[in-house]
């Protein structure tokens, strides 16, 4: 078994047994519950993994939400995505009370959600510098083509589709929000950030709740506050939460927020 599946094994193992309502029993079975698909369009390809409500009815249509994942998800398997938020995506109370369909792509082990000049000091410290437009990323580019083939399914409520994600998809989903301003009704970004220039493309037409840990030291939480700031400047409400005491891991307190999802759903378009 290779180092990379030990470790998934690992975190997957650590958030089920944060979870009360799981045995160890359902673990294999809950994660089959994500169906694996692949978008295919010319030179794009992108794995993801879909999760129907439990009682699907085609003739029905339901809220659609997109959940980025990090850079160390990043590849070809279609089930290291899986790693963060799915005890959330799971929890039977809240499947039963927002059935929604929830897609989470995987990203290309080389490649970026967003469009991000990161660079390395001796001391291995990043810095993100975020472009202001330009072309998308070969992801991203992926990622536009597989919102659209969703869009077009006939059970897709096109009044509540969502977006979110952590780190690397934190800042995915900010640089989606401005390259389709018009299509998501809400959508969340732990850790991640965005170029202020790009905000006002998006600040008014749709609710941001923007998590960060305060002692973050790969992503620095200076990169959400400009982005919060920005979107006051612009005259948007977007709501902020801080975690004084946590770091770049702060997903694992955000997905557990129970407000989080019916606040999600509660907007729509």
């Amino acid at each position: 078994m290779s180092i990379k599946k030990i470790k998934l094994i690992v975190m997957l193992g650590i958030t089920y047994l944060a979870l009360p309502f799981y045995t160890q029993a359902q673990i294999k079975q809950d994660l089959s519950a994500f169906d694996k698909g692949t978008y295919a369009s010319k030179t794009d390809t992108l794995p993801y993994r879909i999760l129907f409500p439990r009682h699907f009815d085609a003739k029905k249509k339901y809220p659609l939400l997109f959940v980025l994942h990090g850079a160390g998800e990043r590849g070809n398997d279609n089930t290291a995505q899986l790693a963060y938020g799915t005890g959330m995506l799971l929890n039977d109370t809240l499947r039963d009370k927002y059935p929604a369909i929830v897609v989470l792509p995987q990203c290309p082990k080389d490649g970026y959600w967003s469009n991000v000049d990161i660079q390395k000091d001796d001391t291995g410290k990043r810095t993100f510098h975020f472009k202001e437009g330009g072309d998308p990323t070969p992801a991203m580019h992926a990622l536009l083509g597989l919102v659209d083939q969703f869009l077009d399914k006939p059970y897709v409520n096109k009044k509540q589709v969502y977006v979110g994600g952590l780190s690397m998809g934190g800042m995915g989903t900010l640089e989606i929000l401005r390259r389709k301003p018009k299509v998501f009704a809400a959508a969340f970004a732990m850790c991640g950030g965005d170029n202020t220039n790009n905000v006002e493309k998006y600040a008014n037409r749709v609710p941001l709740w923007i998590f960060h840990g305060a002692k973050d030291t790969v992503v620095p939480i200076d990169h959400s506050e400009a982005v919060v700031a920005a979107l006051r400047t612009a005259g948007a409400e977007p709501k902020f939460t801080i975690y004084p005491t946590l770091g770049h891991n702060c997903w694992d307190k955000a997905f557990s927020e129970p407000d989080l999802i019916p606040w999600l759903f509660s907007n729509v378009k």
